[in-house]
């Protein structure tokens, strides 16, 4: 085994370069720093945590496969990150990271009675083998937890039941707890996140996590080996049942049946179930009414589109994790104009970086509209009615919440009246949604402020030039 811990990454660069394209080489592995070689952990330096866990989702199983050949069987990756800090009389720290090979929480051993006639024991869908003693792998993610899910308008009733939940598990009303939502929203954050935290307060209960499409498939696999039975027993031992995308049960009948049945067993033992859907119940086609009705027991709770705060919230919670800088002007940017989806929008950020990466360019307003443009097809965007506010209220440097004070003063007026002006003329927002929005005011009042702003365009030229601005900067 080799000891200096450079020639062995080099080593393992030599093999990477030759499985990897090299722009890619360039830019994720040539600034990786070897930093020590012990016992078989290999340590290596990165930029940053956003580095690591590209890393870690892209190239794992290159890196783990080219340091085993380099050191042996047993080898492992540790990085490190060297942090800055925003205090100046305060030094640089080091975190060290793992790799993800067990990232998952486990659930205690759980011991299974064999069945009568000398059998074998229960066939559990997610068994170890080569232990006498069941593990259930409760398949939860561990970087979705409630810590960093960021709460707004948007998901505070869901998250609220959730935390409930996962303090006392099948001893609330919200069972079932059923979260629906678009994709994206962050429902299987959410169902993550109580399945962790249950597990960190009761480490007694065996949770577990399972997309309808997995459920789907361990169901046919166990009908086609004789084994329905098994599978109904498993899952009829769970504490907490974690079931995402239940509208994918739409058309099985035998899975719904089966479904059906554990719903029954757990419920009435009051054992917990989450449910997560991208409708709600009475919308949900192809499922049995029994089922329906059954989802309605306890609280349904939806995920909304974030605000504009809230995707704000976001994108500063994920640099920050990130350990990176990004101005608020260039954040701002992002959140207008990718407002449909969280998933989109951390996306949008992860271009962004990986652009900067790439080409070693400086985060700016102009890269991040060079990478929108890119990431979005339609070239006229539509913006949100919240960064249009902001945006008028930065340029009259006065606070947003004014816009919605009751008051008749004159920059207050002018400034709301150019927000819903700027609403109307950019957004397919409804004048009774834009005074809702702005102000609590009627369709009428809206209308009345388009008709003052065009007005006072054709009459007063220091008042054209401040909407010209601002429209400039609405259009950035």
């Amino acid at each position: 085994m080799i000891n200096d811990h450079r020639l062995v990454w080099d080593r393992c660069l030599s093999v990477i370069r030759d499985n990897v394209p090299g722009i890619s080489f360039k830019t994720w592995f040539e600034p990786i720093v070897p930093v020590n070689l012990d016992d078989e952990v290999l340590t290596i330096q990165v930029p940053s945590p956003f580095f690591y866990e590209y890393l870690e989702e892209q190239y794992i199983d290159l890196l783990r496969k080219t340091l085993r050949k380099e050191v042996g069987v047993g080898a492992k990756l540790e990085y490190v990150v060297v942090m800055g800090n925003n205090q100046s009389n305060s030094q640089p720290y080091t975190v060290k990271y793992p790799t993800n090979n067990n990232s998952k929480i486990q659930n205690k051993p759980m011991s299974i009675p064999l069945k009568s006639e000398g059998k074998s024991s229960i066939k559990n869908p997610f068994i170890i083998p080569g232990i006498q003693k069941i593990q259930i792998d409760p398949q939860l993610r561990l970087d979705n937890t409630f810590d960093n899910f960021v709460e707004g308008e948007c998901n505070r009733l869901a998250r609220s039941a959730g935390y409930a939940v996962s303090q006392n598990p099948g001893g609330t009303a919200f069972n079932p707890l059923m979260i629906y939502g678009n994709s994206g929203l962050g429902k299987t954050h959410l169902a993550h996140a109580i399945g962790i935290e249950v597990k960190e307060r009761h480490p007694d209960k065996v949770v577990l996590y399972v997309n309808s499409n997995k459920f789907q498939t361990q169901f046919t696999e166990a009908t086609r080996n004789n084994n329905r039975n098994d599978f109904l027993n498993f899952y009829q031992m769970i504490d907490v049942l974690i079931i995402d995308d239940v509208q994918e049960f739409a058309g099985k009948e035998k899975t719904q049946e089966t479904f059906f049945h554990i719903f029954n067993h757990l419920h009435q033992s009051g054992k917990q179930l989450i449910l997560t859907s991208d409708k709600p119940p009475i919308e949900l086609k192809g499922l049995e009414q029994r089922l329906l009705s059954r989802f309605k027991w306890g609280l349904t709770a939806d995920l909304q589109q974030p605000g504009f705060e809230t995707r704000m919230d976001i994108l500063r919670r994920k640099i920050y994790k990130d350990g990176i800088e990004i101005s608020d002007e260039v954040l701002e940017y992002i959140a207008s104009h990718i407002t449909n989806n969280i998933r989109e929008l951390e996306g949008a950020l992860v271009s962004l970086l990986a652009q900067s990466t790439l080409n070693r360019k400086e985060i700016t307003i102009e890269l991040a509209s060079e990478m929108i443009n890119k990431l979005v097809k339609n070239s006229k965007r539509e913006l949100s009615i919240d960064y249009i506010s902001k945006v008028v209220c930065d340029y009259f440097n006065m606070p947003v919440d004014s816009l919605q004070a009751k008051t008749r003063k004159r920059e207050v007026v002018q400034a709301r009246q150019l927000a819903m002006y700027f609403s109307k003329n950019m957004t397919k927002s409804s004048l009774a949604s834009i005074g809702s929005q702005i102000g609590h005011k009627d369709h009428a009042t809206v209308l009345h402020a388009c008709k003052t702003v065009n007005n006072l365009k054709e009459t007063d030229k220091a008042f054209k030039l401040c909407v010209d601005e601002i429209e400039k900067k609405l259009k950035l």
